[in-house]
């Protein structure tokens, strides 16, 4: 093992959720009997496992070890070279220890710095700057739960949960590697997971390859975010589980965990809006685009944060449909939602999944167009010209796809999402 630059000679004291469970690669586990690795400061970690991710998460709990935690498939060779010239050594941790590059540009460390890397969805990820305190937002006292964790490791989503695990005593952790998302529910019944954090992709999925192996697990509480939460996948969920706690929440690297919805219904009360409450996040509406003013912000993004996310005001409800680039299709002068249309695809019983978009067109410039998964317990299953109807019947003329692809999967990328 090559060691750059050792960890500091000083610790901190541990994390108040040290002693939790953790089952990783199917080894059951604690905080503490994690290994600490020796990271150079500041570090761009490149986890080859969950396992790895978690033993640089501790070992920034108790070092402060200024870093950058993602997976190498999320860092290409241009990213490397980026995270290099801003200091970063950029360090490969597997299971014979950390491998550290050499950093172009060397740098004094900011203790207790995060960086999280973004999605992506606008473009290229950057880096946004947290700490610890800023990534937990959970505080209050929480009901003992052991959370499964599916999310890739350095996300914010990844985060919340590790950082809940990570602070408060009795909430144990059972971690997925990518490999085994397929059958997390198999492994989430053996270990006794009552929670879960995923993207509605994440639960859409779940419910198409296998909604009688997710039932068997005993959830308490569901949590959807990351991508628009529709009615239907709430409704689905709650029709699995009726006894446990539905939340969502809208939460990016930018601005933290901004809003937390137990109510069953998709979007938030309109009377949120504006409403300013010491410690919580205030919500705005500016040209359709959600506006946050968060106290969990990242570094120099003090003050009114424009998402990039389109809202559409529906019955009392403020509904989060889309991204503001993406979410527009202009058909001949008229605009169109996607996720509007989304919405009203998948609450048809045969639709398990869609995806919405804009394509060229010779007269109107553009037409709407959609991919869609059919429910696999769907009787009949509807074809295009039946998914048009059902479409037409609830949409505007200029809104109806014009043509509608059956997939036989629901795509999913590594952050869970799909592009929608």
């Amino acid at each position: 093992m090559t060691v750059a630059t050792a960890q500091p000679a000083t610790a901190g004291p541990e994390p108040a959720g040290v002693d939790n469970r953790i089952v990783v690669g199917g080894a059951p586990l604690t905080w503490r009997t994690l290994p600490s690795p020796e990271l150079p400061d500041p570090a761009a970690v490149l986890a080859t496992s969950a396992r790895h991710a978690l033993a640089a998460a501790r070992q920034h709990a108790v070092h402060g070890t200024e870093l950058l935690l993602s997976t190498a498939s999320r860092v290409d060779a241009t990213m490397r070279a980026e995270l290099g010239d801003a200091g970063f050594t950029v360090t490969l941790l597997d299971d014979d220890g950390a491998h550290p590059g050499a950093p172009t540009r060397p740098r004094a460390a900011e203790p207790g710095r995060l960086w999280l890397l973004t999605s992506g969805s606008t473009g290229r990820p950057k880096r946004v700057g947290h700490t610890l305190d800023t990534l937990t937002t959970v505080r209050a006292d929480q009901p003992d739960r052991t959370w499964l964790c599916p999310y890739a490791p350095g996300t914010y989503a990844w985060w919340q949960v590790v950082t809940l695990s990570l602070t408060q005593p009795g909430q144990h952790l059972v971690v997925v590697d990518p490999d085994e998302l397929d059958d997390w529910p198999v492994v989430a019944a053996t270990y006794g997971v009552d929670a879960a954090s995923g993207t509605p992709t994440f639960w859409r999925r779940t419910l198409y390859r296998d909604a009688a192996a997710l039932a068997r697990v005993p959830l308490r509480q569901i949590t959807l975010g990351g991508e628009p939460v529709d009615q239907a996948i709430l409704d689905q969920l709650r029709e699995v589980f009726p006894a446990a706690r539905i939340s969502w929440i809208y939460a990016s690297s930018e601005v933290g965990a901004s809003i937390v919805v137990h109510d069953g219904r998709a979007g938030f009360p309109v009377e949120w809006l504006d409403r300013e409450t010491p410690g919580r996040p205030t919500l705005s509406v500016r040209d359709d685009e959600l506006v946050v003013t968060s106290p969990y912000h990242g570094v120099g993004l003090a003050g009114p944060v424009r998402t990039g996310d389109r809202v559409q005001v529906l019955d009392g409800r403020v509904l989060i449909t889309g991204r503001l680039d993406s979410d527009e299709i202009n058909v001949g002068g008229s605009k169109v939602s996607a996720g509007v249309v989304r919405g009203v695809l998948a609450q048809h019983p045969g639709v398990a999944w869609a995806r919405v978009t804009g394509r060229r067109a010779p007269v109107l410039g553009r037409m709407v167009v959609a991919d869609v998964v059919l429910a696999p317990a769907a009787a009949p299953l509807p074809d295009e010209a039946a998914l048009v109807r059902w479409c037409a019947d609830r949409l505007p003329e200029h809104a109806v796809p014009r043509r509608i692809r059956v997939l036989t999967e629901i795509p999913v990328k590594e952050t869970l999402k799909s592009d929608v």
